[in-house]
């Protein structure tokens, strides 16, 4: 039974892969990208990496699919007009090539592993008790590459001003245009009613457990944000200016007090990001719950887009 599920899940995989590909249509390739996402996290779950399917479900499938479904229905008024330019046959003979040269290399960097795999597991299972947390991906990510997590937060918030700096001049400070797409009475505006108590209490969860079992800040404010979006999409909130001081303390509350625990390492541990011996879990869950907030913030206004209404509307 366990070969006859793996096999399914190839060919699955495959399949979807092949239509996201090979589909001239845009939003087509958008639908076959989001159940291939699914389906790689039920691959992840096979592999018994849960921390990744999560994210996978969360970031790679839900979040990643809802900008390309934005993006297709952006590319309607000229998809078909693109369409015409279709490339000539010693265009495709040479992307065929290259799909499947770069295909072939990809193959044999993975067959020609040593056969003993070099990995850091067993150094990072020998030393986690130094960080009183239960989860290995939380202990390396809050601890042993705490820098790389720290830069990471730091990127998103970047990345959300470049999005912010598409705005005319005449919208700066005002608000993005994501509109409500329901009708008051319709089922999305239902579910946003029903759905954003049960996803906000789940995202805490996913965050508080992380410390110890799959899970975490990252999944957590991904669930968070989807709440929002839907509260927003079906009418019950609009997105917030911009401008407003207190969007942007939160949207930077998480990573300034990820900075400041890391001075704080400086001074009592005598290492940037280091924790005090015997009191690293309380930091941990510190900085996890003070960049959730930031990081849901974040995802949510990168998918609500460049502001776009003025300051009176």
């Amino acid at each position: 039974m366990s070969l006859l599920l793996n096999a399914s899940l190839v060919l699955l995989f495959i399949g979807l892969a092949g239509w996201t590909v090979f589909a001239r249509d845009t939003f087509a390739s958008v639908a076959g990208f989001i159940p291939y996402g699914l389906l790689l996290t039920a691959v992840w779950l096979r592999l018994a990496a849960v921390d990744v399917a999560i994210t996978e479900a969360a970031i790679g499938a839900g979040l990643t699919g809802a900008l390309l479904v934005g993006a297709a229905a952006r590319l309607r008024a000229t998809e078909a007009r693109m369409n015409l330019a279709r490339p000539g046959a010693a265009t495709r003979m040479l992307a065929a090539i290259a799909s499947i040269v770069i295909a072939g290399l990809v193959a044999a960097c993975v067959l020609l592993l040593p056969e003993a795999t070099p990995t850091l597991a067993p150094a990072v299972m020998e030393n986690i008790h130094t960080t009183g947390v239960g989860n290995p991906i939380t202990a390396v990510l809050l601890s042993f590459r705490a820098m790389d997590t720290l830069l990471e937060a730091i990127v998103l918030a970047f990345g959300l001003l470049g999005v912010w700096s598409l705005a005319p001049d005449r919208a700066w400070g005002g608000r993005p245009s994501l509109q409500p797409i329901a009708e008051p009475n319709s089922i999305l505006a239902h579910f946003a009613r029903m759905l954003p108590p049960i996803g906000i209490v789940i995202g805490i969860y996913i965050l508080w457990y992380g410390a110890d079992d799959p899970g975490g800040k990252f999944q957590g404010a991904t669930v968070l944000a989807a709440m929002w979006l839907l509260a927003m999409m079906g009418g019950l909130a609009d997105v917030p200016r911009v401008g407003r001081i207190a969007l942007r303390f939160w949207l930077v509350a998480g990573p300034l007090v990820f900075i400041a625990v890391g001075f704080g390492g400086a001074v009592m541990a005598d290492a940037f990001l280091g924790y005090p011996e015997g009191r690293a879990k309380p930091w941990i869950v510190a900085v996890e719950f003070a960049l959730m907030p930031s990081l849901a913030l974040t995802l949510g206004l990168l998918l609500a887009g460049a502001p776009h209404r003025a300051l009176q509307k």
